[in-house]
Formats: structure tokens, sequence, C-alpha cells
């Protein structure tokens, strides 16, 4: 199923990360454990912030997903998301 999560970085912590020189190879590590559809990144009120479009196929993975995420003090929300096809295809299959 695809999935969007985003997670959104504690600034003291994620500041620690970047003065150490391991944000990025924080980032790299899930990037290539998630294998994305797609990613992005960007400022939220004020946090560093990133959206992560991948495949899930258990909800067992949860975790294994989340927990680098918590290691470093993000805030993590991870919901079930549509493409327009997929879209198309639910609307299609509404009976009204």
């Amino acid at each position: 199923m695809r999935m969007l999560l985003t997670a959104r970085f504690n600034t003291e912590a994620a500041n620690q990360l970047v003065t150490e020189g391991t944000l990025s190879k924080v980032i790299e590590g899930i990037l290539e454990h998630l294998k994305p559809e797609s990613s992005y990144f960007t400022a939220m009120e004020g946090e560093r912030t990133c959206f992560i479009v991948f495949d899930m196929t258990e909800s067992s993975q949860l975790p294994t997903i989340c927990e680098p995420f918590f290691q470093v003090g993000a805030k993590v929300a991870v919901r079930p998301v549509m493409n327009a096809e997929d879209l198309r295809t639910g609307l299609s299959q509404y009976p009204g």
C-alpha cells in the first residue's frame, strides 16, 4: 500500500546532528531502507520536515520504518495515500 510518511525533526536535536555531520547519513539510511517512490524536504513551522512516499506491505513494518526517526527526536505520521490513478479507480467503484 502506498504510504506517506511525514517526519518533523526537533530543531535542537537536528542541529546537533548537523553539527556532528550525521543528519545526512541518517536520512540516507532511511531512504535506502524505504526505497521511496518520492521524497521531499522542506521547513514547516520552523522545523526540518520530510515527506516520503513509499510502499508498505505489512503493518508490522511500522516499527522499523518509524524507529530511525524516533531515535533522532522526530515527530512521525504515517498514512495511506493515493495518486490520481488510484483515486480514479476508487471513484469508478463507488456505486452512487
